[in-house]
């Protein structure tokens, strides 16, 4: 179920997704509002849902996180019991970042964010241990155009 969004509700998203750290004072400005008119918005899209959480972005490179590998997966198995099994299993993977289902040639799409290519080896036998996969295919990234962008609220 979708949440209805007003101009000032996608303002509001707008700001936050531009900076999350700041006050709530900076926030009600930015957007026209007295902070207890943002304060009760922003509690009614937490508690719809919209909001979800709130994070801080990280610069990889300086951490010494430089490789991005997207790994697309085939699998013959299609059940709700493995399903179940495949999730548990990637979500301990903790260099994965990104992980969907999706349609098409291949059945999931992960992107694992690590240090190297022996730290993605490690990542990938990890993956393969527990849980059978047909096909395991890596593409590597050599830069990152764009990043984490923000969800266009024009175009909802």
């Amino acid at each position: 179920m979708t949440h209805k969004l007003d101009q000032i509700d996608c303002r509001i998203l707008e700001e936050l997704q531009r900076d999350a750290s700041q006050s709530q004072r900076a926030l009600s400005d930015r957007v026209g509002l007295s902070q207890n008119a943002c304060w009760r918005r922003l509690k009614a899209l937490e508690a719809a849902g919209v909001i979800r959480n709130y994070t801080v972005l990280l610069d990889r490179e300086r951490l010494g996180a430089g490789l991005v590998v997207f790994v697309m997966i085939r699998t013959r198995h299609h059940s709700v019991s493995w399903l179940d099994q495949f999730r548990k299993h990637v979500s301990t993977i903790k260099d994965v970042v990104d992980f969907f289902r999706i349609g098409g040639e291949y059945d999931y799409l992960l992107k694992i964010v690590t240090r190297d290519m022996a730290s993605y080896d490690e990542c990938y036998k990890q993956l393969i241990a527990k849980v059978e996969l047909e096909t395991v295919t890596s593409y590597f990234a050599m830069e990152a155009i764009e990043e984490q962008r923000p969800i266009p609220l024009s175009s909802l």
